[in-house]
């Protein structure tokens, strides 16, 4: 039974060796792949922070992050920054595709990896410090923003052994440098054509990680690409200023469109939320309050200019202050904050148009006297159907009123014009012929 039992064991031995030996992806390394494209803001900071999370708990060999970016906010980058050096797998940034950049927060980011790395073609550098959070910083403040991110990239290079004084002019001066230059100045350490030489540069390279050297293993690995999330996606998207400015007038229309047509109750549903999104988006953007400022002065103007005849200066001004509001209204040191002009100009035109056609509309149509019921029969000319002396009959509406005349008796068939209603009572007057 023994022996057996032993040659069973034998054979599941065996069969264990040859089923690893041949089939090779299932002993093949893990390196895990996370693709940035555009802005660095608090959702991709929550991105990577959970691939890394993911890399570690699966025991990948590398993560692998695609970066494409025209920077991004300061709180943002600290967060991914804080993440890769204290990270137990070795992160890997790849400036790809060729035509790509990592400007400003995407330069220090590079900086930060365990490998730094650039397809041909690219650039990086122009690391001027910007911060979110609905508020701009003073001059002296602006000094000092810039003295810390450069104190920041001086002590990332320091750390990963990579060009000290490159990375102070990065945010200093913010200068930028092609994947030649940036090799050769040893601030990244691999020129890849694309992720299969990437990967055959990585495998043997030796990098300290969590305070041990490890060395990678890359040539046949296998890559797994992990995707943002819904909720990732979505509040990166929300977080791009064009989106934000939408969102914002989108809140404006409809909140205004409530109130002119109570109990419409759409368009306030849909104002609420983009209100809710739009407070979202500006917490964590670079807002210029003097901006925010003029869009309400120059809404404040074409409302007013409905119900104050104002002959066209007030809604001139109106969309004066409204362009130049929507203008500034995000940080424009930075293009990464700049709303599209093309965009600034349509929605000022469209609001225009809204507030003289759908607010207008509303507003005229308060004004008019009311034409149905009671009320609406004062001041119409009826005929008296009876002698009105003082009291008879006239036909209005299609339906007989008893009437009271007031002051001359109204012979039967002569014109009386309604002065007032009293319940079922019509007081008339004789109307005078020309």
């Amino acid at each position: 039974m023994r022996k057996a039992m032993s040659r069973v064991g034998i054979l599941v031995a065996v069969a264990l060796v040859a089923l690893f030996q041949f089939s090779p992806s299932l002993c093949a390394p893990v390196i895990n792949t996370a693709r940035v494209e555009g802005p660095i803001d608090p959702a991709v900071a929550q991105y990577l922070d959970r691939v890394i999370g993911i890399s570690e708990r699966t025991g990948a060999e590398a993560l692998v992050i695609q970066l494409e970016t025209p920077g991004g906010l300061m709180d943002s980058m600290d967060a991914i920054v804080k993440d890769f050096l204290a990270s137990r797998v070795p992160v890997i940034v790849y400036v790809w595709p060729q035509g790509a950049k990592a400007a400003s927060a995407g330069a220090i980011i590079t900086l930060a990896s365990h490998v730094a790395a650039m397809s041909p073609a690219t650039n990086i550098g122009a690391a001027h410090p910007v911060i979110g959070g609905g508020e701009q910083p003073s001059e002296v403040m602006s000094k000092k923003l810039e003295q810390d991110a450069a104190a920041t990239a001086r002590k990332i290079a320091k750390e990963r052994g990579r060009n000290v004084q490159i990375a102070e002019k990065f945010v200093r001066e913010s200068i930028s440098l092609t994947e030649e230059e940036a090799k050769r100045k040893n601030v990244i350490d691999i020129i890849a054509q694309d992720m299969d030489d990437l990967l055959k540069q990585l495998d043997g390279r030796k990098v300290k990680v969590a305070g041990k050297e490890k060395v990678l293993h890359t040539a046949a690995a296998k890559v797994v690409p992990i995707e943002p999330s819904a909720r990732e996606k979505f509040l990166h998207v929300i977080a791009n200023p064009n989106v934000a400015y939408i969102l914002m007038l989108i809140a404006i229309y409809g909140i205004i469109f409530e109130l002119q047509n109570p109990g419409s109750v759409f368009p306030g549903v849909v104002g609420g939320i983009a209100l809710l999104l739009a407070l979202y988006s500006f917490a964590v953007l670079p807002i210029n309050l003097t901006g925010v400022l003029l869009i309400a002065f120059g809404i404040a103007l074409l409302v007013t200019d409905l119900f104050v005849p104002g002959h066209g200066i007030l809604t001139v001004g109106g969309i004066l202050a409204f362009l130049v509001g929507s203008l500034i209204l995000f940080e424009t040191r930075s293009p990464v904050f700049r709303i599209s002009v093309t965009l600034v100009v349509t929605m000022t035109i469209l609001t225009a148009g809204f507030f003289l056609l759908a607010v207008g509309a509303g507003a005229r149509a308060q004004r008019l006297k009311i034409v149905t019921g009671a009320e609406g029969m004062i001041g119409k000319v009826v005929e008296a159907r009876t002698d009105l002396n003082p009291k008879g009959k006239v036909f209005i509406e299609g339906e007989y009123w008893n009437a009271v005349a007031e002051g001359e008796p109204v012979k039967k068939g002569e014109d009386v014009r309604v002065i007032a209603v009293d319940g079922l009572l019509l007081r008339v007057r004789k109307e005078k012929s020309e």
